[in-house]
């Protein structure tokens, strides 16, 4: 793994990490969730890279060792343009391009996907948070601090058993100094504001994509993703026994063999086209 660094357009710096592939047939752009970085990810990122897909990830503004105000975002469309600054710096059109996107990551590849931006070739949405389960009045509450205290903090209600159903990923998330769990109300109003006008262009998505989510997930209900499935060109799996995290469950070589086999399969597609 080699780590690296870019300047956004605002002069924030973001931290970069690419796992080289000895023979590349396609790049694969991990894109993580809200409260997370790209060091968690590197297991997945060996998977891939082990199979030919030299793959790149990188923490988002605001997480891990990338700059910016910690879980704090104005416009969530900044996450969608840093994707594409990331995207450009990485991907020189010669190899197949897939963008794959856990949870937060997910909703920021889905929007990316209704963009302008020049396109990957494969999407793969991981337990994308396309809604939030947030009641009515704490969404409201949260209205109002983005508008009269946007700089407030609020700690980011996850646990360890959400995550897997073995303890120890908790653990260790929990422990990480890298993860930060306080978002500011500005932050989490962009998150929320977000979900609804992408859930209404989930059609505009017209590259094949991947949907895959875990049956128990209560950080992202499973439900949530159900209305890709209607989209066209979109395949979903869903994991029956799995949570939030279905690549840190006891289970995820199954999971990342069941996205393998499928990215493999798009990507003969494209290179056959």
């Amino acid at each position: 793994m080699k780590e690296g660094q870019i300047t956004l357009r605002d002069r924030i710096h973001i931290v970069t990490r690419r796992w080289a592939s000895d023979s590349p047939r396609a790049r694969v752009v991990i894109v993580h969730g809200l409260c997370d970085h790209s060091g968690r990810w590197a297991h997945v990122a060996e998977f891939f890279a082990e199979r030919g897909f030299e793959t790149h990830a990188y923490d988002l503004r605001g997480h891990g060792l990338s700059g910016g105000a910690r879980l704090d975002i104005e416009h969530f469309h900044q996450h969608v343009d840093d994707l594409a600054e990331v995207v450009a710096h990485v991907h020189d059109g010669e190899l197949p391009l897939v963008i794959y996107g856990h949870s937060m990551g997910g909703l920021i590849a889905a929007a990316y996907a209704q963009s302008s931006h020049p396109q990957p070739d494969v999407y793969v949405l991981s337990a994308p948070s396309l809604e939030a389960t947030v009641p009515a009045p704490l969404r409201a509450a949260v209205n109002l601090l983005a508008r009269f205290a946007p700089d407030m903090r609020v700690r980011a209600s996850i646990k360890g058993e959400h995550l897997s159903k073995n303890p120890e990923v908790g653990e260790a998330y929990f422990a990480d100094p890298r993860v930060y769990l306080k978002g500011t109300a500005r932050g989490g109003h962009s998150f929320l504001s977000a979900m609804e006008g992408i859930r209404r262009k989930l059609d505009e998505i017209d590259r094949p994509t991947l949907v895959v989510h875990g049956g128990e997930d209560i950080l992202v209900p499973t439900a949530v993703s159900a209305p890709l499935a209607a989209a066209p060109n979109v395949t979903r799996k869903v994991f029956p026994t799995l949570r939030h995290e279905i690549h840190n469950e006891d289970e995820r070589t199954e999971v990342l063999e069941y996205v393998y086999d499928w990215l493999d399969q798009q990507i003969e597609e494209t290179v056959a086209r």
